[in-house]
């Protein structure tokens, strides 16, 4: 599944503005995908906000069925995070990555994603605590931990919420330094030339977060570029 759309998402390269939030994202994805395996059995899964499906490939070997939903008409099946078109806990598991910034309703959104998953199953959800505006086509919501934990059991029934930062305070602070040298770089036409330097920014910022566990908690002061979220129906 090497030539599967997608590779830079799933091995995404550091000298990528997007490393901080794409990195740790397919890293947890990829054990998700296993462990899931070993809670179902061969299970369903649903993809919502799927685009080309690039996480498939960790998916494949256990999935009985991969379906992707997205406004996009080459989706497999069409439509919106707050209206799924797809019957009540029809799925073991819901993927749902970067696609709450972008909605319309976030509390809708979530009500949906666990009318369709079935009982035991689990959403895997990811979306922004700090990022550049980038609207697709819009960019509506940013959260803290508390704000995501508070989203989700607000909005429907779970046995539990899990909801950690995809990597630390200074992976994110490399981040945004890594976009605004992109720009720099981009603006100049000159872009491959600043990606040895974004490169280098990520990865040092990668090893403070690495050797310094208080990095990646959320502490009072902190910021992420990216949570991860486990809601078990």
């Amino acid at each position: 599944m090497s030539d599967w759309p997608g590779a830079d998402r799933r091995r995404p390269s550091l000298a990528s503005p997007t490393y901080a939030v794409r990195a740790p994202l397919a890293s947890w994805l990829e054990r998700q995908a296993s462990e899931a395996a070993e809670a179902y059995g061969r299970y369903r899964i649903l993809d919502v906000g799927s685009g080309m499906k690039p996480y498939y490939p960790f998916f494949e070997p256990f999935a009985e069925a991969h379906v992707g939903i997205d406004v996009t008409p080459s989706a497999d099946l069409q439509g919106k995070v707050e209206a799924l078109p797809v019957e009540d806990a029809s799925f073991h598991v819901v993927l749902c990555t970067q696609v709450l910034e972008h909605c319309d309703d976030p509390g809708q959104a979530v009500r949906e994603l666990r009318r369709v998953v079935k009982p035991g199953g689990r959403v895997l959800a990811s979306t922004h605590g700090t990022m550049v505006y980038h609207p697709a086509p819009h960019d509506h919501w940013r959260w803290t931990h508390t704000g995501l934990e508070r989203l989700f059991w607000d909005n429907a029934d779970w046995s539990s919420v899990t909801i950690r930062p995809g990597s630390g305070t200074t992976a994110c602070m490399g981040m945004l330094v890594s976009h605004y040298l992109d720009l720099l770089f981009r603006r100049a036409h000159v872009r491959p030339l600043g990606r040895p330097l974004t490169a280098a920014v990520n990865a040092a910022a990668a090893v403070l977060d690495r050797t310094t566990p208080l990095l990646r908690e959320p502490l009072p002061g902190s910021i992420f570029a990216n949570y991860h979220v486990e809601a078990v129906a």
